[in-house]
């Protein structure tokens, strides 16, 4: 079984950058053992040549935190390819305990050789397409919220190991509360009159929680910004651009690329729903940060030909598709729910699809981390 404790080590490349490598080699004497040793922080590094890391959500369940060994076991046989992280659900539900850091979710990726990656859900119950009744952009501003904030980062920080870390899940999305339509939409009360409130909140609120971890000594965490590939509303209140905190906050751009997840939806291809906004996706950072296909799939009916869109789908972001050579990272959500399977086992064709073209050597499932 791989194991991160087992498998970290360091190689010196420039007098100002070092690499961390989980998945091969033994540590060196003098290097330091674990994120607690490193004074600097420790990012997920853009993967060289040309190559692309292999991840999934390997189906926790419907509130997407049952995290499990076997899940992840099973994800990997079925693709028949390792997963460089797990993606999961921090929910901050009464049930949940409220904004708690999912110490024992963490810790069960970990110990299968495979990083932890943690969507901060701030959200108080399950209800879509509406305000939340706790945590809305406000309460955050005021610091209602920073002592258990506070308590997060350093629970993170003792981790001691890499983290992938993301607030505010496909942000430019209505149905989720976090949405600018339930927290200013249009309004120009809010900070800078040139800006409109219900971005400009969820950035500062973005902002606020890198910041309150940056404080707390976190140096483990890379940070990314998760957008659906298309808005909704389409709106000026409503952009890609206006929620993002900042190259100086994010280390990575993160996109959902769904297919259809109902069966009266019209098809569209993988490349057709991202081209709709390929450059504005592109133009969100100035520094051009990585770009990674955090969430995609489709259902299995048979006018989508799910086989078809799938092994499309993987082509298109490998180099010769030459389309979207910022893509440097892709992860499948497998989950069945109610008419929505987008398991990739959903059909013995649709497996093997994804099989036969994540199967490229291109696809890696080692991660590489700088320190910076």
């Amino acid at each position: 079984m791989r194991s991160i404790d087992d498998l970290l080590y360091y190689v010196p490349v420039f007098s100002f950058l070092t690499v961390l490598v989980i998945g091969c080699g033994t540590s060196s004497d003098d290097a330091p053992k674990s994120v607690a040793d490193i004074t600097k922080s420790v990012k997920l590094a853009i993967p060289t040549d040309n190559k692309i890391y292999h991840a999934a959500y390997p189906d926790f369940g419907g509130a997407e935190d049952v995290v499990t060994k076997s899940r992840i076991d099973e994800y990997e046989t079925l693709a028949g390819k390792n997963i460089i992280w797990a993606y999961f659900s921090n929910n901050w539900t009464a049930e949940k305990g409220g904004i708690k850091f999912p110490k024992n979710d963490v810790e069960t990726i970990s110990k299968q050789g495979v990083v932890p990656f943690i969507r901060m859900m701030p959200r108080s119950n399950f209800e879509e397409g509406g305000p939340d009744p706790v945590y809305i952009m406000d309460a955050y501003l005021s610091g209602q919220f920073d002592a258990d904030l506070e308590q997060w980062a350093r629970d993170a920080k003792a981790f001691e190991k890499p983290l992938l870390v993301e607030f505010g899940t496909e942000v430019n999305g209505e149905w989720f509360p976090w949405n600018a339509k339930w927290n200013g939409a249009d309004s120009t009360d809010y900070g800078d009159p040139d800006l409109f409130d219900g971005m400009e909140k969820f950035r500062d609120v973005y902002r606020r929680i890198i910041t309150i971890c940056n404080e707390q000594g976190v140096k483990n965490i890379t940070w990314f910004y998760h957008i659906n590939a298309n808005s909704y509303p389409v709106e000026d209140w409503n952009t890609v651009e206006g929620y993002y905190p900042g190259d100086e906050y994010i280390d990575w751009i993160g996109i959902s690329v769904y297919g259809a997840q109902l069966p009266d939806e019209d098809v569209q291809s993988f490349e057709g729903i991202l081209n709709d906004s390929w450059n504005e996706i592109k133009g969100i950072s100035l520094e051009g940060k990585p770009i990674a296909v955090l969430e995609w799939g489709i259902i299995d009916y048979p006018k989508f030909n799910k086989p078809l869109w799938i092994g499309d789908a993987i082509k298109s972001i490998m180099p010769e598709g030459n389309y979207y050579p910022q893509i440097k990272a892709i992860s499948y959500w497998h989950e069945n729910f109610d008419e929505t399977n987008l398991r990739i086992d959903s059909s013995p064709e649709s497996l093997a699809a994804y099989k036969e073209t994540i199967s490229d050597p291109i696809f890696i499932a080692e991660p590489t981390f700088v320190i910076k």
